[in-house]
């Protein structure tokens, strides 16, 4: 009989102590990877709301363009290079950066 009562013990002691090893490995990972990824969405999500025409952007594929107009919550209107004629439609997601009107700093190098 007290046999009996010294392996249940074990048995609870390890079994409380899978359960802190999952708790701390569900931890690990929302701290390593849930939590960048929402603060990065987040980012993302206030860059597309703050975009206004005029606004210089990159998208995700590499091109520089101008913003001319938001159609809507997901599409905007953009002009590529110096051609007036090559305005496209495309996705708020498609937006990688953007660089706000009149945000560019000018160095006056002869000034010394």
């Amino acid at each position: 009989m007290l046999l009996e009562a010294g392996t249940s013990d074990a048995q609870a002691g390890s079994m409380f102590g899978f359960i802190f090893v999952i708790v701390i490995w569900i931890l690990v990972f929302y701290f390593m990877l849930i939590r960048p990824q929402k603060k990065q969405k987040k980012a993302m999500e206030d860059l597309h709301n703050a975009m206004e025409p005029g606004d210089n952007i990159m998208t995700t594929g590499g091109f520089y363009g101008t913003l001319l107009d938001v159609v809507d919550d997901t599409t905007v209107i953009v002009e590529f290079g110096n051609n007036k004629n090559c305005r496209i439609p495309m996705h708020k997601n498609a937006i990688a950066e953007v660089e706000k009107a009149g945000s560019a700093e000018i160095k006056d190098d002869s000034a010394d």
